[in-house]
C-alpha cells in the first residue's frame, strides 16, 4: 500500500515539475501583465480579482498578499477580492443570477484604470466571462489566468496566461505560482527598500 502511494505522490510531483516548466515558456506574457499590474498601482488604481472554486481561493489569496504583505514589511496596496463577500454573493445571485456575482461588483466598485484579474481554468466560466465583458466596458485592463488553450477568457482578456496542461490540479498549482511571483514582483517593484519580513 505505502508503495502504491510513494509511487503516485512521485507521478504527480513529476507532472506538476513538467507543468511549471512549460509555463516558463509563458515568461514574456507573465512579464507584460506584471508590468501591467506595477504601473496600475503606480497610478494609484486597485485590482479586483475573482473566480470559483479554487479559483476563488487564488483570487482571495492574490489580494490578501497585496493588502497585507507578502516578503517585505510596506504599505499596504488596493486589492479587492470580489469572492469573499457572502451577502454580495448571495444576494446577487439570488436577485440577478449567479453569472452576475462579479460583474456587479465590478459596476459597484470599479474605476478606470483598474485591472480585473479572471481566473478561471477552463476559461469558459459564464460569471467570470461576463465580468471581464463587464470591466472592459468600464474602461478596465483585464488580465486572465486560465489552462489547456484558455477558453473564450484567451479571446476576451486583454493579457491572457494559458497553463499548458488538462489537469484542473496542475493549472491550479501553476496559477498560485503565478500570482506568488507577481506578488514578489510588485513589490520589488514598488517598494525595493522596505526591509525583508521574515
Amino acid at each position: 500500500m505505502k508503495n502504491k502511494l510513494e509511487q503516485t505522490i512521485k507521478s504527480k510531483l513529476r507532472d506538476n515539475i513538467l507543468t511549471i516548466a512549460e509555463t516558463e515558456k509563458k515568461s514574456a506574457q507573465l512579464a507584460d501583465a506584471a508590468e501591467a499590474l506595477i504601473e496600475c498601482f503606480q497610478r494609484g488604481n486597485k485590482i479586483m480579482t475573482f473566480g470559483n472554486g479554487g479559483s476563488a481561493c487564488d483570487a482571495q489569496n492574490f489580494a490578501d498578499e497585496l493588502v497585507g504583505r507578502f516578503e517585505r514589511n510596506r504599505p499596504p496596496l488596493p486589492a479587492l477580492s470580489l469572492t469573499v463577500n457572502t451577502s454580495d454573493l448571495t444576494s446577487i445571485a439570488n436577485d440577478f443570477g449567479y453569472e452576475n456575482v462579479f460583474s456587479r461588483q465590478l459596476e459597484a466598485h470599479a474605476k478606470p484604470g483598474d485591472i480585473a484579474v479572471a481566473i478561471s481554468t477552463s476559461g469558459n466560466s459564464k460569471n467570470v466571462l461576463k465580468a471581464v465583458a463587464s470591466a472592459k466596458k468600464l474602461g478596465l485592463m483585464t488580465i486572465g489566468l486560465s489552462g489547456r488553450s484558455g477558453g473564450k477568457l484567451k479571446g476576451m482578456a486583454d493579457f491572457c496566461v494559458c497553463v499548458p496542461s488538462k489537469t484542473v490540479a496542475r493549472i491550479q498549482e501553476a496559477h498560485i505560482t503565478i500570482i506568488q511571483i507577481w506578488c514578489g514582483l510588485i513589490e520589488d517593484a514598488l517598494f525595493p527598500n522596505a526591509p525583508k519580513a521574515h
